[in-house]
């Protein structure tokens, strides 16, 4: 294919990544960068976590077919309850023994449904470190706020649960590094809730594409275009109800009074979250063009502009994103919002059938641009189709929602000590992206730099140390995990 390649970067190297470096080293050791921002310096170094990666776990217990997966959900809101109901459903001999919230009224759902399905309630706890001090154990699926996600990850991993956490996995860029150092370091096994690593469809375009069917690629578009627009008034503070622990729902982030609106619409502000479209839905997309592009590592570049252009309500997410991330040999564009009544996310008749989406109008859709033809590609569903000029269709290929049959590798990973579909290294490189386009947005629509080999942004200190995350006493991330 020439210059335009793939990055090919296997996925378990012995350096644990195999990037090209996307910007010449000025000091004499290789595993430091120098980078310049007005009169400071700071030196960059290799992530740790590369040499330490294993491209398989040792069976320290083989738990098979016959033995019980016993699990705990923390984070009992709608999603995760939806989580917890499913896997458990899976008929793979698993019992859950926990749902754990810091807020009491959530999870009720959850422990009558599960009653009915185990023939046994599980225990309602407020503090996940009980369900961490369990040795009873085996793993947890963690459905919190973005915020906790990592502390939470790293926890769990140190006290020897294998773990399924939510995407965005990680709220900023050095998390997502010290969740694969746990990961890799207590050998647990760490799915991320990219739910499209378990889509078969997906997986057959990856190989449509890497026989050249397409042509050389040049672009791929994602998009997460949803209904809207939603107007939004901030509730003042206020005491915290007794149902809620709201120094532990604040957990690593800055001590604020309570607040509804930040209880329950927490992905509006940036210390909870990403974005509720950026990094709690378009993350999905991204991951899947990464994974049919044959997971190529980090950009070197990208630029994000947008802003509240609706409603100006105090919001501090953006309710219109566009970003630009350069891969050097192909560009990734992102378009995320929610403003848009006249698109649509697949139906349920498509995303659990044998049709295609409409895809002008598909609110979620992914376009990938090659010198020979283009593709269109669904998330969650929808199979893909590949075009030639005049509207022909070359090649086309169904597909359904993968998330039981994610929730399934998960349980069978737990058993198998094999790297789950969604692993954290390939969690983690889409995460990054959504982090970069935040931090691009943030910095004034500035074009950030990005060194793949040290995952560091080369041009502005400043946003490079917002990437590197602040943490309130009691809920540090521990420098060594």
């Amino acid at each position: 294919m020439k210059r335009r390649k793939f990055f090919n970067n296997v996925l378990w190297s012995a350096a644990g990544i195999g990037f090209a470096s996307s910007c010449k080293n000025p000091v004499s050791d290789k595993n430091q960068l120098v980078s310049e921002a007005g009169n400071e310096q700071q030196i960059h170094q290799v992530p740790v976590y590369r040499k330490n990666i294993k491209p398989f776990f040792k069976k320290r217990q083989n738990i098979s077919v016959n033995d019980s997966v016993n699990l705990a959900l923390i984070g009992a809101g709608r999603y995760g309850t939806q989580l917890i109901l499913e896997v458990a459903s899976l008929n793979e001999n698993v019992r859950v023994k926990y749902i754990c919230d810091v807020d009491d009224t959530r999870g009720g759902r959850a422990i009558v449904e599960l009653e009915k399905i185990q023939g046994h309630k599980p225990e309602r706890v407020r503090d996940m470190r009980k369900v961490f001090d369990d040795k009873n154990i085996d793993g947890v699926i963690i459905a919190t706020p973005e915020h906790w996600h990592a502390l939470a990850t790293v926890w769990a991993c140190q006290a020897g649960k294998d773990v399924y956490v939510e995407k965005c996995v990680s709220h900023n860029i050095r998390e997502g590094q010290k969740m694969i150092e746990a990961a890799m370091k207590y050998e647990r096994i760490v799915q991320c809730g990219t739910q499209n690593r378990s889509a078969d469809y997906a997986y057959s375009a990856r190989e449509y594409i890497k026989k050249g069917e397409l042509g050389e690629i040049v672009a791929v578009h994602v998009r997460e275009l949803l209904d809207g627009p939603v107007p939004f008034k901030e509730k003042p503070g206020t005491k915290a109800p007794d149902t809620i622990d709201w120094d532990m729902w604040l957990g690593p982030a800055p001590k604020v009074p309570y607040s509804i609106s930040r209880n329950k619409s927490w992905g509006y502000y940036w210390a909870y979250s990403g974005g509720d479209v950026l990094s709690g839905g378009s993350i999905h997309q991204l991951d899947m063009a990464r994974l049919v592009l044959d997971d190529p590592g980090f950009p070197k570049s990208v630029y994000c502009a947008g802003g509240r252009y609706l409603f100006n309500d105090n919001r501090d997410i953006p309710d219109y994103q566009m970003a630009t991330f350069d891969f050097d040999n192909f560009i990734i564009t992102l378009q995320a919002g929610a403003f848009a009544p006249y698109m649509a996310k697949s139906s349920p008749e498509i995303r659990f059938g044998k049709g295609f989406p409409e895809w002008k109008q598909n609110a979620t859709r992914i376009e990938i641009l090659g010198t020979k033809r283009m593709m269109f590609l669904g998330r969650m569903g929808g199979g893909w189709q590949v075009y030639e000029k005049d509207n022909r269709i070359a090649a086309q290929e169904t597909g359904l929602y993968p998330r039981k049959a994610h929730l399934k590798n998960y349980i069978d990973c737990i058993r198998s000590r094999e790297q789950p579909k969604g692993n954290i290294i390939q969690g983690h490189r889409s995460s990054v992206m959504i982090h970069l386009a935040n931090l691009s947005y943030r910095a004034g629509n500035k074009q950030l730099m990005f060194s793949p080999e040290y995952e560091t942004i080369t041009n502005d200190n400043k946003i490079q140390t917002l990437a590197l995350g602040n943490y309130r006493k009691g809920y540090e991330m521990p420098k060594e995990v």
